[in-house]
């Protein structure tokens, strides 16, 4: 079981949250200009990296807001937790 701290009603069991996919994918202002290679390239395409990865989660089956996790993939360890929109915390952004 992984506990996930949602930044507004504190730990809960990650079957109360929905994983969002990676964090910090911008929307295309325009996406009617772009091709179907470009639109796929946005829609489908992610880092889908080994290691810390930041993504995004909804407490589904709390307050339904979005939040931002950094998470390692190999050991499921969670090493900051904050809201969308929010920078990335210095001692995460600096590996400490």
């Amino acid at each position: 079981m992984l506990i996930i701290q949602c930044p507004w009603c504190g730990p809960r069991n990650d079957a109360e949250f929905s994983y969002g996919g990676e964090a910090g994918i911008v929307r295309p202002e325009n996406p009617a200009a772009l091709s179907d290679e470009e639109w796929a390239q946005y829609l489908y395409m992610r880092n889908n990296k080994r290691g810390t990865h930041v993504e995004q989660w909804c407490h589904q089956a709390g307050c339904r807001r979005w939040f931002e996790v950094v998470r390692d993939t190999v050991s499921n360890r969670i090493s900051g937790i904050y809201k969308v929109g929010e920078p990335l915390p210095k001692e995460i952004a600096h590996g400490s």
